[in-house]
């Protein structure tokens, strides 16, 4: 059981360093969506804050702190494996870091091969869905401002997962939903 355990964290492991590498790669190709000021400051990951605009000057301390905990998750593997002897149920406790990573980088950006939303790349054709949905009293994101108040969330449904940005401005809400009709099925 102990070697499927430590087969089974070096396959998530390896599998976000793929995805954490592929983030960085797409940050180099040419932004679609946010390309001026004024669509950086319409586009939120979360209500009280705006995105940081996808450059590494930018996004400098989220890949610093994703970079830390990729590193201490794979020292303490290998702590536990070869020195400590840990048994298989304390590798668990080396996924809890990852429980909340998509936070980390304040990151929303329209790419020509996909998405760039927090810690992760999408690309279109894992894009199933779609929808806006507005932010009205009874939704989650009311209060917090009031640019949020009369604004839109969108919700990405892919296979499995689903991520969400919050739009404010009606103009960037047209100039996404073009794009995002282009590329969705």
């Amino acid at each position: 059981m102990t070697y499927l355990m430590s087969l089974l964290f070096l396959i998530v492991i390896g599998y976000a360093t793929f995805k954490f590498i592929q983030l960085l790669r797409m940050m180099r190709k040419e932004i679609i969506l946010p390309a001026t000021s004024e669509e950086l400051l319409a586009i939120r990951k979360y209500p009280q804050k705006t995105v940081d605009f996808p450059n590494y000057d930018k996004q400098k301390v989220g890949i610093i702190f994703y970079s830390i905990l990729l590193l201490f998750v794979v020292v303490m593997f290998i702590l536990g494996k070869f020195i400590l002897d840990f048994d298989w149920p304390l590798y668990l406790l080396l996924f809890l870091p990852f429980s909340n990573t998509q936070n980390l980088l304040n990151l929303f950006a329209v790419v020509e091969e996909g998405l760039l939303i927090g810690d992760r790349f999408i690309a279109w054709k894992k894009v199933k869905s779609f929808q806006f949905i507005p932010i009205d009293v009874n939704h989650r994101f009311y209060g917090y401002s009031k640019e949020v108040n009369d604004g839109y969330e969108l919700k990405i449904k892919m296979k499995i997962f689903s991520t969400s940005c919050i739009v404010t401005s009606d103009e960037v809400k047209e100039k996404l939903a073009g794009i995002l009709n282009n590329h969705v099925c």
